[in-house]
């Protein structure tokens, strides 16, 4: 995999998903290390004019009216260690590199003032896989400063660092990674935690999930069709047009070219219910919402969202509140909505294909009738796991409280919201794989039915997994290694229609 290169723009979800995921590595564009020279030069002009710069030559939060005197390089210090209250479990690496690497973008747009050999050592230290240990709590989405300390100390040789699968001390980390502490000049401390990267990486990192959960979801749809033997005229494109409500034409596209093929079956009703016919409109809500949250996100991403920022062409440095991200936590707050939403729907295919018997199908989908419980138990599991869901779905942002003295009296609670939004996903798969599982057994229950090409191979990749129900048995074990494969990239790419899923958002 050939490095990505900073340039100070165009930074998106994917960049971030292979930086932390696949380990690509990261060169610095020259341009990008002018712009910090640039503004480097700036702040240390303006603050030799004797300007009061917030966090160089004041306090943080409350401490605003305070002075900063002497050794302004200590000051960084003493801010970063007075900071370093995060508790908690550890986020996982992949999330502490997405972190990283969110970090280095929005730096290298410029504005920051961080001296660029800063920089350069975040660059070498997210190459080098040495990441900081990072707990999970202790940012309101005010920007995650206190998460963000973690960082800043990793640089310095403080703190605790997660190395070649081993847990270190910072310093011995970086010896063995061949890197050397740095020394803070006057901001490089809060220019390096002043920012909701946390926020943001982990967002990427949610999109790009809910984007592979999308395409598999469609998959699980149109297999349900097949084997309930759904009534495909919902798909006609002349009905999406009449009505072109966002994303339900896309949607109803996959759909139709899941289920693709020379002779179309004959439909066994009229009319199915909702959540077989209403899926067009249930997928486009979620693939509208999807989309809104890449874009907050691929924002933050190539935004320079520092407080102060440094203007290098006015040569000015100004407060601002761009470290807030109140616009990317409603995106995720609305994109758990949409996930609730559609996995609620998941969860009633699901009863329907496996409850008393319908379009000809035997009841709970056993071949055996009689005593046999088929599928029918998964139902209860089926009804907790969407609960656990529309229990995440519960809006989080305005739960805040005014701290500080006062001084931060608003805040987003943006991590948070990210990260229930990122739980939903992998129950939503747990339901998705229930649906697979549901609709491959009305597959092969149902006689003389020749499925779509793309459908087919759905239905085959389900088998490799997970063999037909003939006589009761633990599905519980079926259900956890197909929600592995769905989960964990093992599920055959060639089936997902990522490429159509990426196109629409």
């Amino acid at each position: 995999m050939s490095a990505l290169v900073l340039t100070g723009a165009r930074v998106s979800v994917d960049d971030v998903a292979a930086v932390a995921r696949a380990a690509r590595k990261v060169e610095i564009a020259p341009d990008v290390i002018g712009r910090l020279e640039k503004a480097r030069k700036v702040l240390d002009q303006v603050a030799a004019s004797g300007q009061q710069i917030y966090g160089l030559n004041t306090g943080l939060g409350a401490n605003l009216g305070t002075s900063v005197e002497g050794d302004a390089g200590a000051f960084q210090r003493q801010l970063l260690e007075g900071r370093s209250g995060a508790v908690g479990e550890a986020l996982p690496v992949e999330t502490v590199r997405a972190t990283m690497f969110a970090r280095v973008a929005m730096l290298s747009v410029g504005g920051s003032g961080l001296s660029p050999a800063v920089f350069v050592a975040l660059v070498n230290a997210l190459n080098a896989g040495v990441h900081p240990v990072m707990p999970s709590l202790g940012s309101i989405g005010a920007g995650d400063l206190v998460l963000m300390t973690t960082l800043a100390r990793l640089l310095i040789g403080e703190g605790e660092a997660d190395y070649q699968g081993r847990r270190m001390p910072a310093a011995k980390a970086l010896m063995m990674a061949r890197l050397a502490p740095v020394t803070l000049a006057p901001k490089d401390g809060l220019s390096l935690i002043n920012a909701s990267s946390v926020s943001a990486g982990s967002g990427a990192l949610a999109v790009t999930d809910a984007l592979s959960a999308l395409a598999q979801q469609q998959q699980a749809g149109a297999l349900t069709m097949e084997g309930i033997g759904a009534n495909r005229t919902i798909l006609d494109p002349r009905l999406h047009m009449a009505r072109p409500a966002a994303g339900q034409q896309e949607a109803a596209k996959v759909l139709h070219d899941l289920l693709a093929r020379d002779e179309v079956p004959a439909p066994t009703t009229l009319q199915d219910p909702l959540s077989i016919r209403c899926m067009p409109s249930i997928h486009g809500g979620l693939i509208e919402a999807i989309g809104q949250a890449r874009q907050a996100v691929e924002i933050e991403l190539n935004a320079a969202a520092d407080n102060p920022l440094v203007l290098s062409d006015d040569e000015m440095v100004l407060s601002t509140g761009n470290f807030h991200t109140a616009a990317l936590s409603l995106a995720f707050e609305t994109l758990g909505l949409a996930i609730a939403q559609c996995a609620a729907a998941t969860a009633a295919r699901f009863i329907q294909l496996t409850g008393s018997g319908r379009n000809g199908l035997p009841k709970y989908l056993s071949p055996v009738g009689g005593a046999s419980a088929g599928f029918v138990p998964l139902q209860k599991t089926a009804t907790s796991v969407l609960a656990a869901i529309r229990h995440k779905a519960n809006p989080v942002m305005l739960d805040f409280l005014a701290v500080s003295e006062g001084v931060e009296d608003h805040a987003a609670q943006t991590p948070l919201a990210v990260a229930k939004c990122a739980g939903m996903i992998v129950l939503w798969r747990r339901l998705i794989a229930f649906e697979l599982m549901a609709a491959a057994q009305a597959v092969d229950l149902r006689e003389r039915l020749t499925l779509a090409p793309r459908t087919a191979a759905v239905h085959t990749a389900i088998r490799a997994l997970v063999p037909a129900l003939k006589e009761d048995r633990p599905l519980g074990i079926d259900a956890e290694a197909l929600h592995a494969a769905l989960a964990g990239g093992n599920w055959p790419p060639a089936l997902a229609p990522a490429d159509l899923v990426q196109k629409q958002v």
